[in-house]
């Protein structure tokens, strides 16, 4: 597989932004033929929570959803601290709206909830009344799991959610979603990553 054939990937990208809450999605979705491109505000530098300096591709105004197979939101102080992260949110509605999917992990869902983008669909995040605390409609739609991903309706994209705690289920769900993986193969990397299980690598190796 060619990034050519797999498509690309956008990253947004701010300053605090979790590095490592989309860590084990970007690596393996480079390694099967995607290319990551990060998305800011602007084009300026931003330095993730972790401290590394990012340089965005692009500049949020310059994202078409058309050009992108997913769009990835982290958490970051942003999202609990005003509206400077609220554009991607608002990114996010657009990618929905025209079938495009969308990922969100940690502080991220906040920012959807406040957008309006989960009171219909199943979610979930950190806990419940992190939600609740944004006043949205979709309490009744949060979900207790590690990750999950509502299919979307009406022509509208796929929504993947995730908590802070949950990288990998968070992957798993990338994955699934674009297909990366087969079933047998996606439960396998699920159980190499997460649960450590050395016997999934062979699968992984056989395929």
């Amino acid at each position: 597989m060619t990034s050519s054939s797999a498509g690309t990937v956008h990253l947004a990208v701010y300053d605090t932004f979790a590095d490592w809450e989309t860590g084990y999605a970007t690596a393996h979705l480079t390694q099967n033929g995607y290319t990551v491109r990060t998305v800011g505000l602007s084009r300026e530098p931003v330095t993730t929570m972790g401290g590394l300096r990012v340089q965005p591709d692009l500049a949020l105004d310059e994202l078409r959803p058309q050009d992108s197979a997913l769009l990835i939101l982290t958490g970051a102080a942003g999202w609990d601290t005003g509206e400077t992260l609220a554009p991607f949110a608002r990114a996010a509605r657009s990618f929905l709206d025209a079938g495009v999917p969308v990922a969100a992990i940690c502080g991220a869902t906040t920012g959807l909830a406040r957008e309006g983008l989960l009171d219909d669909r199943a979610h979930t995040s950190a806990v419940s009344f992190y939600l609740a605390a944004t006043g949205y409609a979709g309490g009744e739609r949060y979900v207790e799991v590690d990750a999950v991903t509502d299919p979307g309706a009406d022509g509208t994209g796929r929504l993947v959610t995730a908590g802070p705690t949950e990288p990998v289920a968070f992957a798993r769900e990338v994955f699934a979603l674009l297909g990366v993986y087969d079933a047998k193969k996606l439960d396998a990397w699920y159980r190499l990553f997460h649960d450590s299980d050395a016997s999934a690598y062979e699968v992984l190796q056989g395929e």
